[in-house]
């Protein structure tokens, strides 16, 4: 199972911050990523606290052929495309779109790009909660938790509202 993590708080090409996370998914089909399920979207508020928009978020399964280094290659383009900028300087900022590879079929990395799983996957609200509505048997490939005790040990203030 590969899992992606789905996000935007600033209007881009699509339009809304729901309407570029939509309009992703398509450019990511088109790509030769399979979306094989989507969960509903979510709001979130920006990490760290800030006084940036709250955050769309959403997850996605997934399948294609290109191996874990292509694929995060490809999300990034399909960011870039959004208007999305990486660069030391704004690791944290607004975000048109944001594209993280949250696990590859349970395969661990911990020095090649990318990291899997996704190293801070243990304390996004954002993305537990809605892979939690489409793959509830899902296992974090290095502790072994499953998703559900993942969402009952969030921290209370880890906040991730659905939106439909």
């Amino acid at each position: 199972m590969i899992v992606i993590a789905i996000g935007a708080n600033l209007p881009g090409p699509a339009g809304s911050p729901r309407e570029n996370c939509e309009a992703a998914l398509r450019s990511l089909a088109a790509a030769g990523v399979t979306i094989t399920r989507r969960s509903r979207w979510y709001r979130s508020p920006p990490w760290p606290s800030s006084d940036q928009p709250w955050y769309v978020n959403g997850v996605a399964l997934a399948d294609t052929r290109q191996g874990p280094a292509e694929l995060l290659a490809t999300l990034h383009a399909v960011e870039a495309r959004f208007g999305r900028v990486r660069s030391p300087d704004t690791v944290n900022a607004a975000r048109p779109l944001d594209l993280d590879l949250i696990d590859y079929d349970g395969l661990v990395r911990e020095a090649a790009p990318p990291i899997l799983p996704h190293p801070r996957l243990e304390a996004r609200a954002f993305v537990l909660r809605p892979l939690a509505d489409i793959a509830p048997d899902w296992r974090h490939p290095k502790s072994g938790r499953g998703v559900k005790d993942l969402v009952d040990h969030l921290p209370p203030d880890a906040i991730a509202e659905p939106l439909d």
